[in-house]
């Protein structure tokens, strides 16, 4: 198979190779050049250059400030950006609650949050999974019980990821639980993270990031206008939103990114060694990887046009989570392997902007590559672990 782009198209991605080399905001290129950890204001500013564009609600109907783009668009726009190594749309607004909100909600909602988080005034974060639920999530616990024009929610969410930047949270909640089915009674609810009851509590991973939290509520009071679409159809909603989710998570562009930096590694020599290349055993395993993620980018395309004719990403989603996130893994293990001991020092002072680059560890990144090794093993569980997702494709695609 093989992608051709009309004159347009690409006139369109020259317009978006031109955005990201001139007018990505200053210092975000140099940080993630250097691999410089972005804070909150830097992800802030550029989604808001992409707002000043107009290209912030890329996948968003035009009626709520969307872009219209065709599925092209969207593919040309999502490798561009990866090419570009700029830093990936923070998810929570922009792809998750913005598109439940302008498909179930209100039109008070849609008015009062809409604007606000495609021009990112606000940070978002999302409450689904707690201590005893995660891929089974429909065993959830926290309650959100009715007291007049109030909700009051008790319960705790975790690995609630950038929770501790976040304004504001989507939360899966139990609203009755005199029901049939376990995926009754939940209900889904926009709660104020600023809500007397709230408290936010690190969870440090294994790479030593605070990126995860807990999310306690201690008899928090949100107003019944904040419930979003029916009372009890949260799970409905939220199998939309993780439909969403799971697309985006496949990170087909950022993976071939990449991998593209990881043969131009291979085919230098470092340290007066041979290159990578020269290792027929090491280029058979990257080579394996740039095909499987060749296969996966088409089915990628797929998923996109059937977005852009009406319908939800469907259970071909679950493909591309599971195999999108085994590729990338995959990718951590080869940079490792490139590394080799450099994988093992990790000098956080060196990189900060002004750190002499002669001083450096190692060539370019390598000391983060056990970093990013440690961090993403959890690519394969959020959004739905990766066993849950290929029940879902054998039943639902293969009809087993």
């Amino acid at each position: 198979m093989r992608v051709t782009f009309t004159a347009d198209e690409l006139a369109f991605q020259d317009d978006v190779r031109a955005f990201f080399r001139d007018e990505m905001p200053a210092g975000i290129a140099a940080k993630q050049r250097l691999g410089v950890p972005l804070e909150r204001e830097d992800f802030i500013r550029f989604q808001k250059a992409l707002f000043a564009k107009g290209w912030a609600g890329y996948n968003w109907p035009v009626e709520y400030g969307g872009t219209g783009w065709s599925p092209v668009q969207k593919y040309i726009f999502g490798v561009e950006m990866a090419a570009a190594n700029a830093p990936g749309i923070i998810p929570f607004g922009l792809g998750m609650v913005g598109p439940v909100i302008y498909t179930f909600g209100s039109a008070e909602q849609k008015q009062r949050f809409l604007p606000d988080i495609l021009e990112s005034n606000v940070w978002w974060c999302q409450g689904y999974s707690e201590p005893g639920a995660g891929s089974d999530l429909a065993s959830l616990k926290t309650r959100a019980d009715l007291a007049g024009d109030h909700y009051v929610v008790n319960g705790t969410k975790t690995w609630t990821t950038l929770g501790h930047w976040a304004d504001w949270i989507f939360c899966l909640v139990r609203t009755s639980t005199d029901v049939a089915r376990r995926q009754e009674g939940i209900s889904f609810l926009l709660i104020d993270m600023q809500s007397p009851g709230v408290t936010v509590t690190p969870i440090i991973t294994i790479e030593g990031d605070h990126e995860v939290n807990e999310i306690h509520f201690d008899n928090v009071e949100v107003p019944v206008e904040n419930l979003v679409g029916e009372p009890g159809k949260g799970w409905t909603y939220g199998k939309v939103l993780l439909e969403h989710e799971r697309t985006g998570t496949a990170g087909v562009a950022k993976t071939s990114y990449r991998l593209g930096n990881l043969r131009r590694q291979a085919s230098r020599p470092v340290r007066g060694a041979e290159p990578l290349a020269n290792d027929r055993n090491f280029m058979r395993k990257l080579a394996a990887v740039e095909v499987e993620l060749k296969a996966l980018e088409f089915t990628e395309l797929r998923t996109l046009a059937a977005v852009a004719a009406g319908k939800a990403p469907g259970p071909e989603s679950s493909i591309l989570k599971f195999k999108g996130t085994e590729l990338q893994q995959a990718v951590d293990e080869l940079f490792v392997e490139a590394a080799g001991y450099y994988a093992l020092p990790y000098v956080p002072a060196q990189y900060a902007l002004d750190f002499p680059v002669e001083e450096r560890v190692g060539e370019g990144n390598e000391t983060q590559a056990s970093l990013t090794y440690f961090n993403f093993r959890k690519a394969s569980i959020y959004g739905g672990s990766n066993e849950i997702q290929k029940n879902i494709v054998a039943k639902h695609v293969l009809g087993l």
